[in-house]
């Protein structure tokens, strides 16, 4: 059995290196031409083969490369190749070159999801307003309402940078949502625990229960909010994780897409789950 793994591991490690060399050889055969020759070529070539190419190549080669593919007006191209090699960092990048782009242009590109966005967090306020009368028998709630809307978009923000960069280095498509809906929820889970735990003692430990109501009992509310904000853990990674991946599938940019849509999301939700939560464990009106 040990002659046979040690068999296996040489054929894999001998496998590998051919790839190296086929990669490298054809990174060799791509210099030889000339630059406006290498930047046709990527427009013909698989996108998987031209990234594996321009990885072997050095950055400012690379960048001239996408400089000449963009004033080819081959755009699309250009881009996915830089989401390819990670080189699309920004949180919304237009088309064409950052610096030499107008304000109008990028005010032209964010603006919509922006204003949008602003006008359905709205909402928020409107679910806050509807639950008055629960702040008003229990002001000890108001105090967690933001650690439940930076939780849930803390976790949230993480999941889909992560998953973005996945994306763009092609370590994941949009076919394998459901292997990204299963991660992120484990991951979650384990959040939350940790989370809730923490937010329990602070509650438990440092807040006053002689200005609590009649017949509540300050481990009650504690219980109450750790349950909310496990769940508020629990929904905004999983959105968070899948929500790119949404974004690809319907031909929109993630990253211009995704931390605004998730904001307002979690907003909206880490609101309502907060206050039936609580309504629904305390027994409030």
């Amino acid at each position: 059995m040990a002659v046979m793994n040690y068999a296996a591991a040489a054929a894999m490690t001998k496998n590998e290196t051919l790839a190296k060399n086929d990669i490298l050889a054809a990174r060799n055969a791509f210099l030889k031409y000339d630059l406006a020759e290498q930047a046709a070529l990527l427009v013909k070539m698989p996108l998987s083969e031209a990234i594996a190419i321009l990885h072997e190549i050095p950055l400012r080669h690379v960048q001239t490369l996408l400089d000449r593919l963009d004033e080819m007006d081959e755009e699309v191209c250009m881009r996915h190749l830089a989401n390819g090699l990670g080189l699309i960092c920004s949180e919304a990048e237009p088309a064409g070159h950052y610096l030499k782009n107008s304000v109008f242009s990028h005010v032209r590109e964010r603006i919509g999801w922006i204003v949008g966005l602003a006008l359905l967090g709205i909402v928020s306020g409107l679910i806050i307003s509807h639950y008055e009368d629960t702040l008003s028998q229990l002001v000890l709630l108001a105090i967690y309402m933001p650690v439940i809307a930076a939780a849930g978009g803390n976790t949230g923000s993480q999941a889909a940078t992560l998953v973005v960069r996945a994306l763009a280095m092609e370590e994941i498509h949009c076919r394998d949502w459901a292997k990204v809906l299963w991660k992120e929820f484990r991951v979650a889970l384990i959040m939350a625990a940790v989370l809730a735990t923490v937010i329990v003692g602070r509650v438990m430990l440092f807040s006053d229960s002689t200005v609590l109501p009649v017949g509540m009992a300050l481990s009650d509310i504690a219980f109450a909010i750790g349950i909310a904000i496990s769940l508020q853990v629990v929904l905004s990674t999983a959105v968070g994780g899948v929500l790119p991946l949404i974004a690809r599938a319907c031909k929109l940019d993630p990253a211009v897409l995704v931390s605004p849509v998730l904001a307002s999301v979690v907003d909206i939700s880490g609101m309502i789950i907060y206050f039936k939560t609580v309504n629904t464990l305390l027994g409030l009106s």
